[in-house]
């Protein structure tokens, strides 16, 4: 395939600054029994690995999980391998980092991918703002998301929110409310992922007196105490398959059964949803219904990680620091605290970070125990150990440095806590699936 314009694929400030110009790509995989996956690529990064979470899923064996991530970046298109096991090779090099032109093949196991223009660039409008409420974000990702918000928000259509644990989403809906004509009506919350699933079709619809054992009285659900505002369904991704249809014909009809009952009970809510799950893709297999994604998609907007913003990340210091009693500075911070927060990934996000800064406040002399300090790590490693990490450019080098810190932060934090997922991931401030998932990226185990 002929290589296309490196510069015809990044994106680009236009109109003053007031748009943003985003080439329209796709990332193609061709399997080793020649069938094709496609995804798009655009300002969210696209994963591709096997798992069903990834943004292009490769049913190759010699791929691992989660192998590698394309980004669309001002300077191009950015390929960072993700600690595969079989390795990202670009022309039969294997590279931990590098910039990819259109058309040029990347190999991983037996698949080869390649990025190419999809179709006419489009111009996207970016917020004047650096805010959406109490949401924060200067960074381009999050102006094109306060954006698109910015205009939903005063409408009554269903919004779907994806993004990982702890990027927000919550407080992005609730802005969403603040911003629409349903302010001043109740906004409820039902977290799908923190009720038992044989009750959440009750704390959905409600029941009648006797619909089942315990039932003594009649209760109305959450479609109904909305009575007029928004319904936030979190963790949309957990709702039993089997109560997925009933959920889409309740938004369909605005109308709902209580369990035990036939008679019909109209509702006035609006619903935004979230989840971490890559819905599309569990849609096209069959582990979630596809209508009830397309009809809760009608705003669709994905919420990019701290590590995919990190010009974003003084901003929430700030704001962490100014909520503090009484108010805090940075200058209250240890002395080279910032670039030490602004170089680490944030495997929780926001909700990881702002327990980070508390931390810093709290215990100023243990910085090099919180984040591990690269810099003294590596002073102190041992002749041999430094020799190595010398032999690798410094993308790799920090890259190892940090997974080996994470691999034995979370191996202690998991010991501190007898093995409790629970407790160890509430200490880690980060959500119980996040520590799930660097259990399985590491190989380790709870108990």
């Amino acid at each position: 395939m002929q290589e296309a314009d490196p510069t015809a694929c990044t994106i680009a400030k236009v109109d003053q600054g007031r748009s943003l110009r985003l080439p329209s790509l796709q990332v193609t995989a061709t399997l080793p029994d020649g069938r094709k996956v496609i995804a798009p690529l655009d300002l969210h990064p696209c994963v591709v690995g096997t798992s069903s979470d990834c943004d292009l899923v490769v049913p190759d064996s010699h791929i691992s999980r989660r192998h590698c991530e394309l980004t669309l970046t001002e300077r191009g298109i950015l390929l960072r391998d993700l600690g595969s096991k079989n390795g990202t090779l670009v022309r039969d090099i294997q590279v931990i980092e590098a910039w990819l032109s259109p058309g040029v093949p990347v190999t991983l196991g037996g698949t080869e991918l390649i990025v190419a223009p999809a179709g006419d660039a489009a111009v996207v409008p970016l917020s004047s703002g650096e805010s959406f409420g109490q949401a924060l974000g200067r960074s381009l990702a999050m102006r094109v998301l306060f954006s698109k918000l910015e205009r939903a928000a005063p409408t009554h259509e269903t919004v779907l929110l994806l993004g990982e644990s702890g990027t927000g989403k919550e407080v992005l809906a609730r802005e969403v409310h603040a911003h629409s004509p349903r302010k001043d009506k109740p906004f409820v919350v039902l977290d799908c992922g923190a009720i038992a699933p044989n009750l959440v079709e009750s704390e959905l619809f409600g029941h009648v007196k006797g619909a089942f054992t315990g039932a003594n009285a009649a209760r109305a659900g959450l479609f109904e105490q909305v009575n007029g505002g928004t319904l936030f369904i979190d963790e949309l991704g957990e709702l039993p398959l089997d109560l997925q249809p009933k959920l889409l014909r309740a938004i369909e009809n605005r109308q709902l059964r209580r369990l035990g009952s036939e008679q019909p009970v109209s509702f006035d809510a609006r619903i935004v949803a979230a989840t971490h799950r890559n819905l599309r893709a569990r849609a096209q297999d069959g582990s979630f219904r596809a209508d009830l994604y397309f009809r809760i998609s009608v705003v669709e907007v994905q919420v990019p990680a701290l590590r995919e913003r990190k010009d974003d990340i003084p901003l929430f210091v700030e704001r962490f620091l100014e909520g503090r009693t009484p108010p805090r500075t940075l200058a209250d911070l240890p002395s080279g605290a910032l670039p030490l927060l602004q170089a680490y990934d944030w495997p929780g996000n926001v909700r990881e970070l702002r327990n980070t800064v508390a931390r810093l406040l709290l215990f100023p002399e243990m910085v090099s125990e919180i984040f591990g300090a690269p810099a003294a790590t590596v002073a102190k490693a041992e002749p041999a150990r430094l020799d190595k990490l010398l032999e690798l450019s410094l993308p790799q080098a920090r890259e190892a440095v940090l997974e080996e810190l994470e691999r034995a932060y979370v191996t202690a934090k998991l010991t501190q806590h007898k093995g409790v997922i629970a407790h160890a991931a509430d200490a880690m401030g980060v959500s119980r699936q996040l520590l799930h998932r660097l259990l399985d990226r590491y190989g380790l185990s709870a108990r």
